[in-house]
């Protein structure tokens, strides 16, 4: 039937005074310009969300790259983690048993040592064989103090008090620096315009205090006037500021704008389920690229490093501890997109994904059909579960999104965790929404069946 057409009348103050039937060519005409409506307002849309995508798909890995670098920079905690191991590592700590013992074995004079024996000898009548054997105790006398000073200085490196010292003095070293880009007056190093300074105060207060308890009263009159030393000016202070506050803004904006960008991205598409599976693939395929270039970055390191500076092995060894934060992050990454992508693939009408869901359905409503014939009848609490399925699932899912989201950096196991968590609750739903009273399809009296 050709739909009617309505004119009204201007100022007639009725509602429709005449109305006609539109002629087939009309009729066409209209159905022409609203599929043209239509086809622009679905080009608009797949227009705006391809450029949407190409942000997030652009922005993606450099928000892991900048929240890693604002949490080493500016998370003293986050850096300790970050180094702590590294005390413990066996390639890093030969290095420093190595580079401990040198120092100290330069410091020992062994030819010094070697000479005053042999005029000792001589003063006291050594027969001339003894003295001249003496004379070449150098290179022996070197080897003993060496093996001497490497073993203990093992011991010290290799020890627990090391790994404690190690974690200490970075702690404090990073807080101090962070306080000084910062400008915060917490801590011994201080920035004061274009000065770095260190608050000698806690110094001055124990030292006068020991020199009261030893004795010297009048020491307690020490006025508390330049507590600050002036290790150095630098025009440069200022730009290193500004450069941690950027920092601040980029590391922290940077991944909620990406996720702004996504959430946009999904919204304006016109087939939103198709477009999380593009959003989630086009994701992990920048995951996997930053993968391939941290490999890279690894491998041009590692060639760049001289041997005769640090082995292989330890510039390795140092290389992977820096960097297994944001490794860590990017296997998040691109786990969840992926998991993303399977979720919106197994919605739709493919038919593996039908596959899964009648599985899924049919396993519940077994296990429901089981809990029935024990006795088990779930009442309007499983009639409600099976009226609302698809908000039980939605929202079962974004309460298992919003964890991920919310976590503090999460791994592939807390992926994992909230993975299993969330088929767990969807399973539990299913089966207690199937063993509900069965819904009555009968048709009631007053109700018309549509």
């Amino acid at each position: 039937m050709i739909p009617p057409s309505t004119s009204v009348t201007p100022g007639s103050g009725a509602t429709a005074e005449a109305s006609r039937v539109m002629s087939a060519a009309e009729h066409e005409e209209y159905l022409r310009l609203r599929r043209a409506a239509t086809l622009r307002h679905r080009r608009t849309r797949r227009a705006g969300a391809v450029v949407l995508l190409v942000l997030t798909l652009v922005l993606a890995p450099l928000a892991l790259v900048a929240a890693w670098v604002h949490d080493e920079v500016a998370d003293t905690d986050r850096y300790v983690q970050t180094v702590a191991p590294l005390a413990s590592e066996p390639a890093v700590q030969k290095v420093l048993v190595n580079r401990l013992t040198d120092r100290v074995v330069a410091n020992v004079d062994v030819e010094a040592v070697t000479a005053a024996l042999t005029n000792t000898l001589k003063k006291n009548g050594a027969p001339p064989r003894v003295v001249q054997g003496s004379e070449s105790l150098t290179g022996p006398l070197r080897s003993a103090v060496r093996t001497v000073v490497e073993r203990n200085v093992s011991r010290v490196v290799t020890s627990d008090a090391f790994q404690q010292a190690w974690t200490g003095a970075n702690r404090r070293a990073h807080a101090a620096v962070v306080n000084m880009l910062t400008g915060s007056r917490e801590g011994a190093l201080q920035a004061n315009g274009d000065a770095v300074q260190l608050d000698v105060g806690v110094v001055v207060d124990q030292v006068r205090q020991r020199l009261v308890d030893a004795g010297f009263q009048k020491a307690a009159a020490i006025p508390n006037v330049d507590r600050t030393v002036t290790l150095f000016r630098t025009d440069q202070l200022s730009k290193a500021q500004d450069g941690m506050r950027l920092l601040n803004i980029v590391g922290i904006w940077l991944p909620v704008l990406t996720l702004a960008f996504a959430a946009l991205t999904i919204w304006v598409a016109p087939s939103h389920r198709l477009m999380v599976i593009v959003v989630g693939v086009g994701v992990a395929v920048m995951a996997v690229l930053l993968l391939v270039a941290l490999a890279v970055a690894r491998r041009v390191y590692l060639d760049s490093v001289p041997s005769a500076t640090l082995p292989p092995d330890a510039a390795a060894a140092i290389f992977d501890t820096f960097v297994r934060f944001l490794r860590a992050s990017t296997r998040t990454l691109l786990v969840v997109s992926l998991l993303a992508a399977l979720t919106a693939y197994l919605y739709g009408p493919g038919r593996a994904a039908r596959g899964v869901r009648g599985l899924a359905g049919r396993g519940a409503a077994a296990a429901g059909g089981g809990l029935r014939r024990i006795g088990l009848n779930t009442g309007l609490t499983g009639r409600w579960l099976s009226d609302h399925q698809s908000w039980t699932v939605g929202v079962t899912i974004g309460a298992g999104a919003l964890a991920l989201v919310l976590w503090n950096h999460p791994t592939v196991g807390a992926v994992v965790l909230v993975l299993v968590l969330v088929l767990a609750v969807l399973a539990i739903a299913a089966v207690l929404a199937a063993a509900g009273p069965a819904s009555d399809t009968t048709e009631k009296p007053g109700h018309a069946v549509t």
